[in-house]
């Protein structure tokens, strides 16, 4: 497999990034689910215990994710063309955007909180023990309800590749999902 991003498939490198930030997505949401659903049961605090330190991975990876889909924007698979297309762009930009800005809120309020914050021991921001509210507001305010909005975004793009592969039968999964492609090549030009 190629690990550079080509015009009919995502590299390695791509499909490294997307599926670690999905695991770790879902470890972030169940975890916040279980806590709205259950409170502060005891297995519940395993997830809150890593939501911090997780959240500040994630930023690490989107920045990356970010950086690397630069450097290979001439090389990715094309969106199609007109209004799907056009529909498809704008979800994926808004996923990557509210990925970037969910923890960076997060990290805001960490910084402005004065408590320091340590993800994984690397100290990131020494505690001062002094507040900064303006800082903190806007995390207070928005993290939560964006990252619920970025789930609801995550729920489109996998109701979409699932419309993709069951509905329209197209090869478009098989840029993301690794030997997927043949398979569908395959199938439809048995049928065809």
């Amino acid at each position: 497999m190629e690990w550079r991003d080509t015009r009919e498939k995502y590299g390695l490198v791509s499909r490294i990034l997307h599926w670690v930030m999905a695991g770790l997505l879902l470890w972030q949401f169940t975890g916040m689910a279980a806590r709205v659903a259950f409170g502060r049961a005891p297995l519940v605090s395993l997830f809150v215990g890593t939501h911090a330190p997780l959240g500040a991975l994630l930023f690490v990876l989107i920045v990356a994710r970010l950086l690397w889909g630069l450097a290979n924007r001439e090389r990715r698979p094309a969106y199609e063309p007109g209004l799907l297309g056009l529909l498809a762009k704008a979800g994926h930009l808004a996923l990557y955007a509210l990925m970037f800005i969910v923890p960076a809120l997060a990290l805001m309020r960490a910084y402005g909180s004065g408590r320091g914050f340590q993800p994984f021991g690397i100290p990131l921001f020494p505690a001062t023990g002094e507040q900064i509210a303006w800082l903190m507001a806007p995390a207070n305010a928005l993290h939560g309800v964006l990252a619920w909005v970025l789930l609801s975004l995550i729920a489109g793009h996998v109701g979409m590749v699932l419309v993709h592969r069951f509905v329209w039968r197209d090869d478009v999964a098989s840029r993301m999902i690794p030997g997927r492609g043949a398979r569908v090549r395959a199938a439809a030009s048995a049928a065809g």
